[in-house]
């Protein structure tokens, strides 16, 4: 039995792949692949074996069968895992099948992200959240304000952790979002564990927006977001706490050195501009 892991020659045959690995993308799976969990599996002589029918055991994963007359006889079984309890499509593959598939194997949950044909440029990243060094797409926050910032732990600016997660309370609800971003680039003021970061802004602040894993944000390791940041205002971070603020669009972005607090008045004049802007 031949098991082909990714869609490179699966592609060619079809469409719907084709549309699968751009949901991947937007959702920031790995580029060009299926595989895992995906399979497409045929049998030596080009024929779907036909024993691959799904079945349901208590505790295991299962497999389901699609077929596609129209693909390479080759490619014609398409093998995907489903957990348990999983309602189970064993018609012909049509290409609104093939959406449902990708997004269950995707593992998607309620709070949906968006795909890259409606993604700004400036969101199409990834970062490790702080708390788990669990990949987060930035994609998630487009069609918001968003502001970002990079922090420190023992800045004589830390303070204004306070004023970011009041910031956020306070307009979340009409679209805003503030990002922390971890850095040690400045003073080594950021020296600690992502975990030692995480557990000190929540028992000294209390932050609850979202937070990342440490980062580099000057210098030659300065992350891609924060590289098209300071092309986009011409103004790299010169200390802890430099803030940027995108609006809805994702493309114009403002520029805030180090003192400015959160509740500096410019701040929050160009934040309610931008949240009036649909």
């Amino acid at each position: 039995m031949q098991v082909f892991q990714n869609c490179s020659h699966f592609k060619r045959h079809s469409k719907i792949c084709l549309k699968i690995i751009a949901l991947r993308r937007g959702m920031g799976c790995e580029a060009g692949s299926l595989a895992p969990p995906v399979q497409r599996t045929a049998t030596a002589g080009g024929r779907c074996d036909e024993n691959m029918r799904p079945s349901l055991t208590a505790g295991r994963r299962d497999m389901v069968s699609f077929r596609n007359s129209d693909l390479n006889p080759a490619m014609r079984c398409l093998r995907i895992p489903f957990q348990q309890g999983a309602v189970f499509m064993n018609a012909k593959f049509f290409p609104w099948r093939a959406l449902v598939v990708a997004w269950v194997c995707l593992g998607a949950t309620g709070a949906a992200v968006a795909s890259e044909a409606t993604c700004p440029n400036l969101l199409q990243h990834r970062f490790d959240r702080l708390q788990d060094e669990k990949p987060q797409s930035l994609c998630q926050y487009s069609g918001r304000v968003v502001l970002v910032v990079n922090t420190a732990s023992f800045c004589g600016f830390t303070s204004q952790y306070e004023g970011l997660e009041a910031l956020n309370a306070k307009y979340q609800a009409r679209g805003l979002v503030v990002l922390g971003f971890p850095s040690n680039d400045f003073g080594r003021q950021e020296p600690g564990s992502n975990q030692a970061i995480a557990e000190f802004c929540e028992n000294t602040f209390g932050v609850k927006f979202p937070m990342f894993s440490k980062t580099s944000v000057v210098g030659p390791g300065t992350n891609p977001l924060y590289q098209q940041l300071a092309e986009r205002t011409g103004e790299r971070p010169q200390w802890n706490f430099h803030k940027y603020l995108i609006a809805r669009d994702g493309k114009t972005v403002r520029s805030y050195g180090s003192r400015v607090e959160p509740k500096d008045p410019g701040l929050l004049k160009d934040i309610e501009k931008f949240l009036s802007t649909k």
